[in-house]
């Protein structure tokens, strides 16, 4: 799975360098969102907006993502394309996450 991360601050910002997040790719997701969090920053972006398909092992793998996360520590998603934020809402995702519709707003919430 291409992830890719970088830090600003106390926020860290992971990128999904990948079309699709589903079965095939879900474990794989999982294992390296585990490495790229393992720094402890306490709010973590997982920027989307590559991302054009999602499927429910996908959607479990960013749930899962969370949970390892732990308490104190939360991961807000950004730049969620049409289709994935339709599956977001049909499963009410969206009211488990903070969703942003880019990594600009994202950041700037920090900020409010």
């Amino acid at each position: 799975m291409a992830l890719s991360s970088k830090t600003t601050g106390e926020t860290q910002i992971i990128t999904v360098d990948a079309t699709r997040i589903d079965a095939a790719m879900a474990i794989q997701f999982k294992d390296d969102m585990r490495t790229q969090t393992a720094n402890g920053a306490g709010r973590i972006i997982l920027d989307l907006s590559a991302v054009e398909f999602i499927d429910s092992s996908g959607l479990g793998a960013i749930v899962a993502s969370m949970k390892q996360l732990g308490n104190g520590r939360r991961l807000e998603l950004a730049g969620l394309q049409p289709v994935v934020a339709k599956v977001f809402r049909l499963t009410r995702m969206d009211t488990v996450f903070k969703l942003h519709p880019n990594l600009d707003d994202a950041l700037a919430s920090e900020l409010e």
